[in-house]
């Protein structure tokens, strides 16, 4: 039986990078390609031992290396990047990024046959066999599980702000959803995601691990799919809300985002301060201005009070975390309106081309 340990929980502050990708041929379209990348030629250093498909065979997943150094992330995820087209264009495909790829339907896609995702498939059936998503996930190390609950707990709020920054989905199956990240929605078909409630203690998630993998509702602990979570494996904090991305220079803004505010956090819950817990209904609404508004959006503040803008938002805690990737990213044109926009202007070829992980045309 596959849980995970508060004896996971030993280091501080250490960094992994997780992101999906979109397997595509040289016209930028989604195509069948993990199972040449993941199970042919040894890919280069440093992505051998550290490339996945997922659930579709045009999905797949790289990790970095334990990064020890917050300095180093950015140089360590391009290095897997880099590493990722040379054996991607090796194989013939290119690799794309974005929360969902506005070319792909899911319908005209092949599954991958590894049996996790078969056994996923039967179990969860529809909302896992159109789950064609891909989003970046970031992994912060902490040196104590009651710690790390702590801080999931306290980053829920976080989740949103980060979503509607990072929202880069508004095609699903080729049609404008409206939404600015269709991903999260569809993504949140699935049982297990979304906004997590809280937890009183490491001792109280790793209970719900257990239950729900005892009562066949779940194969392992991977399958908490939650927005932000103590990773009993890991000895993480693990926060999955943003989309996935083509500029490496807007991942890296999230990572210094994320990185800093679980160590900030960390001295908090050292001191014994006492952060504002909203409802999960409250923390909901928020998610949900996060997909349909984006950029636009406005979110309840975590005392009731009122709501807060994005752009305020942004620049509050990127002052307070001494953080300013994000407020660069806060100055661009967001990802969903670019794709909107590229597409009304110059078609579906250039937005298909626009997406693509530079080097991999």
């Amino acid at each position: 039986m596959d849980l995970g340990s508060s004896e996971s929980f030993t280091r501080m502050g250490t960094l992994g990078i997780e992101e999906e990708f979109y397997v595509v041929d040289d016209a930028g379209r989604p195509t069948a390609g993990s199972d040449e990348l993941v199970y042919g030629d040894e890919p280069p250093e440093p992505l051998a031992g550290r490339i996945d498909h997922e659930l579709f065979k045009t999905v797949i997943e790289t990790q970095t290396p334990l990064v020890e150094a917050p300095g180093d992330a950015r140089e360590t995820m391009v290095a897997v990047r880099e590493a990722l087209v040379d054996h991607a264009r090796a194989h013939g495909f290119g690799v794309a990024a974005a929360g969902l790829h506005p070319a792909a339907r899911w319908r005209e896609l092949d599954h991958a046959e590894k049996p996790r995702y078969r056994s996923q498939l039967d179990r969860i059936q529809y909302p896992q066999h159109r789950n064609t998503t891909a989003g970046l996930h970031v992994h912060v190390g902490v040196d104590d599980a009651d710690k790390a609950t702590w801080i999931a707990n306290a980053v829920r709020w976080h989740c949103p702000v980060l979503l509607a920054l990072s929202a880069n989905s508004p095609y699903w199956c080729r049609f404008d959803t409206g939404l600015e990240s269709a991903r999260a929605k569809i993504f949140e078909g699935l049982p297990n995601t979304g906004m997590p409630t809280t937890f009183d203690s490491f001792e109280a998630y790793a209970d719900l691990e257990r239950t729900l993998v005892e009562s066949g509702s779940i194969e392992d602990r991977g399958e908490l799919w939650y927005d932000v979570r103590p990773h009993s494996g890991h000895g993480t904090v693990e926060v999955r809300a943003p989309d996935a991305q083509a500029d490496p220079e807007v991942t890296t803004a999230f990572v210094e985002y994320v990185h800093a505010l679980v160590l900030d956090l960390a001295e908090r819950y050292e001191d014994g301060e006492t952060v504002p817990q909203p409802r999960r209904e409250v923390l909901d609404e928020n998610k949900w201005r996060a997909v349909r508004r984006g950029r636009e959006a406005s979110f309840i503040r975590r005392d009731g009070s009122g709501t807060i803008s994005l752009d305020r938002a942004v620049e509050r805690v990127a002052d307070r975390l001494g953080v300013d990737g994000v407020l660069d990213v806060l100055d661009r044109e967001g990802g969903a309106a670019r794709q909107r926009r590229l597409r009304e202007e110059s078609g579906v070829d250039a937005l298909c081309e626009s997406l693509l992980l530079s080097g991999s045309a």
